[in-house]
């Protein structure tokens, strides 16, 4: 997506026009008599305005990670971590999140039907940002939002408002007390958004993906939408999406306990993650569910059941590498408890959200 602003740059440009002319002062002379020869000087300014343009993507900017990067084994809790619970400093269950340029980190707190802020370098409490009001599906409510992204057009938070069957759309601006429905009816769980204004939505009962132009009611099948099966040309309950500059979208196929990557206009998928069966071995996934891609097209996806981040670099479809957890379930630092969604800050790092302990985990670049 794309915003426009404008910045003038003003360039005046003075020429001066010096005109000797021999101006006719002839009055009470004769038709050939000389007449007096006066000199008029004429000053001419011109102005001239360029207009520039900058963009503003409400993707997330495209994250350089060396190849050869590693990260610290032990996170660091950002959010929650003080137990299950709906107070400021507690989530329940979080899923899906996002990171902003500034660190800002959006959790979707799937079981306190709200959206959660939490500012860099305040890791004691977030601020409600959408819902909190209790389950239900009035404006002002949510019911177990299942992902959320920033639309900086508009300044708003978008919202897969899952148990409502509805993608919803609350603005940043101090003071909103209730959010508008984008798209009704639709079961959704994971979104991503591309440069182009178009919003992608995965629907898990119908096993497939839509891309949307928003404010518009109409959708194109981007990805699965051949009933639930294994094909390349199917899905098995898609969740989380990522969408890179050329509009190849990346779903995590959760119950393929798989990666797949549909080019644009694709009518099947590619495995480039997993896809050998649900296990714990490098080749396999259990229950893939948020996933990011960075510059280079390396693939990192939350493993859930295995308790692990796995690295898949580009061209390499046979083996994974773990990169954070694998561990074994549990609330140690260097573990994780069904991680589900995943990004990175410009700096490389990786935030999880770690389902079970209802925290949200930095693993610092080494």
């Amino acid at each position: 997506m794309v915003s426009t602003g404008l910045h003038y740059f003003v360039l005046v440009l003075f020429s001066v026009l010096i005109v000797r002319a021999k101006c006719q002062s002839c009055d009470g002379l004769t038709e050939y008599a000389p007449c007096t020869t006066t000199t008029t000087t004429t000053t001419t300014t011109t102005t001239t305005t360029t207009t520039t343009t900058t963009s503003t993507t409400t993707i997330q900017k495209g994250v350089n990670i060396p190849a050869n990067a590693k990260w610290k084994q032990n996170g660091v809790t950002i959010a929650g971590g003080h137990g299950k619970g709906n107070a400021t400093n507690q989530l329940s269950f979080p899923r899906g999140l996002f990171v902003d340029d500034d660190q800002t980190v959006v959790i979707a707190d799937y079981s306190n039907h709200r959206i959660m802020h939490w500012k860099n370098g305040d890791t004691t409490n977030g601020q409600v940002v959408a819902g909190g009001k209790g389950a239900g599906d009035g404006l002002h409510q949510l019911n177990q939002p299942a992902d959320a992204l920033i639309d900086k057009e508009t300044d708003s938070l978008i919202i897969c408002d899952a148990e409502n069957h509805r993608v919803v759309r609350w603005s940043r601006r101090s003071g909103t007390t209730q959010g508008e429905i984008l798209i009704d009816n639709i079961g959704c769980w994971g979104l991503a958004m591309d440069e182009q204004r178009y919003l992608y939505v995965s629907g898990g009962g119908k096993h497939e993906v839509r891309r949307y132009q928003l404010g518009e009611n109409n959708y194109t099948l981007v990805a699965g939408g051949n009933g639930k099966g294994n094909d390349t040309n199917q899905l098995n309950y898609p969740h989380y999406l990522f969408v890179d500059r050329q509009q190849n979208v990346y779903v995590s196929d959760k119950e393929n306990h798989r990666v797949t990557k549909w080019n644009k206009g694709a009518k099947e998928g590619i495995v480039v993650a997993g896809g050998q069966g649900t296990g714990s071995a490098l080749t396999q996934l259990s229950h893939s569910e948020g996933i990011f891609v960075d510059t280079l097209g390396t693939l990192y996806v939350a493993d859930s059941w295995n308790a692990r981040v796995m690295r898949w670099t580009q061209g390499d479809k046979k083996q994974g590498a773990v990169v954070a957890g694998g561990n074994g379930s549990g609330a140690g630092p260097n573990q994780l408890y069904f991680p589900y969604g995943l990004s990175f800050d410009r700096q490389g790092n990786l935030y999880v959200a770690d389902w079970n302990n209802h925290r949200v985990q930095r693993f610092s670049m080494e």
